[in-house]
Parts: structure tokens; sequence; C-alpha cells
């Protein structure tokens, strides 16, 4: 099986893994990712990224030119994609763009001006309902109809592209799948020593962008409310709103249970989860976020979850978007925005150890069954077999 999957995400190495472990599931299987030759990601990232090629056995990494170097929508490739495709041939052509992408309208026509008679898929978060209009329209009805496979990342985005009129096959999985071996639980008593965390304190702990949406003002109202008993805050990413959160901590006399820590590498973040006694995700859904063709934003994943869950610590999130989905039975949900609920599922896990210990090994085992990147590998193997069986 000849696999292709085109996507401005691989150009961070690490986020290959699950393609790299799916071209050593079977010996007939092959896996060239496309990435643009050069990348601007904006953000804390506004630096140029040269791409470099990889190549690791059956997988192979090739940067191809391309046609605007931060827009995701208008990624396009250059023509040296040409010759690849000629070479190659592949089977399955999958662009992680999402439905309204050039780059897979591109490979779309490409698949069929080369006769490589390959299956078509694309990958998308989008999770709120929105409305295209012309030309964008003419775009996305273009891509659905040459659609064989859709890989949406939560049950909302398949559904809303079901309203779309798209209605052939789907497989709902996340992007990038957790390395267990990376992700796992691991005592990290110099590091607690270092923040001035005692082996007593129940350490609450928060992953993620300081923004409104990430509901983490909700999580410094619901701590607040808690008891006296021992317990600090530990908060691990940075964003706009640190310095409300210093005025909020301060104003309600929590800055001495409170610990920000901010830009952690990645290899560096799962020795900060395994200090936390429980990670809470509290998303909130907005419609302040605005794009040409939709608004709004809810919890696409949530992948500090499954981060969490493989180092069994016990997980909290909101019911926004895909987090009930993705934490099931294995941790606990409360209703996005509401504080109070939050304070009790809080005190749940602090007064009930057993509970506590209970839901770290049910994530533990949800992550090993769904979510490494072996098992998404495995998942994704399967879809491509029955779509290369099916007519």
């Amino acid at each position: 099986m000849r696999i292709l999957v085109a996507s401005h995400t691989y150009i961070v190495d690490l986020n290959g893994e699950k393609f790299r472990t799916l071209a050593n599931l079977e010996p007939n299987i092959e896996v060239i990712i496309v990435v643009p030759k050069q990348w601007r990601p904006g953000g804390v990232q506004n630096q140029l990224i040269e791409t470099k090629p990889r190549t690791e056995g059956q997988f192979r990494v090739i940067p191809i030119s391309n046609f605007s170097k931060n827009n995701q929508g208008l990624l396009t490739f250059g023509l040296d994609i040409i010759p690849l495709l000629k070479d190659f041939k592949p089977q399955i052509i999958q662009v992680e763009q999402g439905v309204k992408s050039f780059a897979y309208a591109q490979l779309i026509t490409l698949n069929r001006w080369l006769n490589l008679q390959a299956k078509n898929l694309f990958f998308t978060w989008w999770n709120l309902p929105y409305t295209s209009k012309f030309p964008i329209s003419y775009l996305e009805q273009y891509n659905l109809k040459n659609t064989d496979g859709l890989v949406a990342g939560n049950q909302d985005a398949a559904d809303i592209l079901q309203a779309h009129g798209y209605n052939n096959a789907v497989e709902v999985m996340p992007q990038l799948g957790v390395d267990e071996t990376f992700f796992s639980p691991q005592k990290q008593p110099e590091l607690a020593n270092k923040l001035g965390i005692k082996p007593e304190e129940f350490v609450i702990g928060f992953v993620g962008r300081f923004v409104t949406e990430k509901g983490i003002l909700t999580l410094l109202k619901s701590v607040a409310n808690l008891s006296q008993s021992s317990w600090k805050l530990l908060l691990l990413g940075r964003g706009e709103l640190k310095e409300t959160i210093l005025s909020e901590a301060k104003k309600i006399g929590l800055e001495n249970r409170l610990i920000i820590i901010e830009s952690v590498p990645h290899d560096q973040v799962a020795r900060y989860i395994n200090l936390m006694n429980v990670l809470v995700l509290p998303s909130e859904t907005t419609y302040q976020f605005k794009t040409l063709t939709a608004v709004g934003w809810k919890e696409q994943f949530g992948h500090v979850l499954i981060e969490a869950m493989a180092c069994k610590v016990p997980v909290i999130g909101s019911n926004s978007g895909e987090i009930p989905n993705v934490i099931e039975d294995a941790g606990l949900i409360f209703p996005e925005g509401d504080d109070l609920a939050l304070k009790v599922c809080l005190t749940q896990l602090i007064e009930n150890p057993q509970l506590a210990q209970e839901l770290a090994e049910k994530g533990y085992q949800r992550v090993l069954e769904k979510y490494t990147n072996k098992a998404l590998a495995q998942q994704l193997l399967i879809f491509y077999q029955k779509l290369l069986q099916s007519s």
C-alpha cells in the first residue's frame, strides 16, 4: 500500500510518529509525507522554517516548494510535486488542510490528470456549523464531490460535513497520537522540591494557552471556593491572560498557591504533568473567534487530556466540544463555565483518593487502547484497507 499525506503539520518531526508507525505495521506499506519547503507558523514561533527531507526505511518526509507560507487554506504546492506523484503512484492521497483547502483541490485534480486512480481523503478538525459563500462554496463542493474518505478529528466535524452533503466513508480519530513511552507515570520529587510543592499538597494542573476560551478564569474561580486543604494550582503555558490571572489570584488571596510555568519545551511537559494530582481542561465555547467563512470555536479534541491519562493523572474536563468523547467514563465532566460544578469535581478527587486512583487507571487503559500512535496507525490502516477494497 502506497500512502501519500500532505500537510504543514508534519514540518514538526514529532508529529509524524503515527505515520512512521503505520509504515512499519506491514512490510508492503510505504508512506510519503509531503510538507511545504518553507513555513511560518506565526504566534510565538513566528520564524520561517526551512524543512529538510527525512528517510527511515519505508517512511519518507519530502519537502515540496509551496505558495503561501503561513495560511493553511491557501497552501498549494509547486510543480515539483508532479514527478513525485508520477514516480510514487500513491493508492491513498490524504491532505490534512481541511475541506476548503486549495491544496486538497490541487491533489484531487492532479490525481485525475495523472490517472493515478488513488483514493482521495482529507482531515478536518472544524466542529461548528458554518456557511460557505461563492467562490469558497464551489471549492468546498468540488472537494467533497471527489472525496472517497473523510478522517474527522471529532464527531461534530463528521456530522457537519454530512449536513453539507458528504455521504461517503468516515473515520473519527485525532490527527496526532500520544507517545506512551514518553508520556508515562514518573515521579518528579526534584522538580516538585524546586517549585516548592510539598509531598502532602494536592496539585491541580492546567496545560494550555492562557486565553478565555480555554476556561482558565473559570478554573481560578473554582479553586477560590475550595476548602483550606493543602493544595497548589500549577498552570503550564502562556498567553494574553497571564496578568489577569495574577491579578485575580492576588485579589482572592491565592497568590501563594499559584505556580505559573511559561515556555516549557514539549519534551519537558511530561515532567510537569507528573507533578499533578489532577489535570483540568475547562474549555468554553466562544463565538468571538471569526474566519472568512465561520464564526466560533469549541474544543476540537484536547490533546493534553490523553497526555495526562498516559501519565496516570486523572482528568476533569468541561463538556465543550469533543472533551466528553475523549474522556468518557475515565474522568469527570462538568458543564462549561460552571465554576461551582468544577469545584465539586475537584473536591471529589481531593477527598476520595480511591476514586482518583480508579479514574487514573481507567484513563491509562483508555489511552493504550485508543490513543497511542500505534493504536491510531492500526485504526487508520483498517480504514485505508476498506477504502481500497471498495469499488
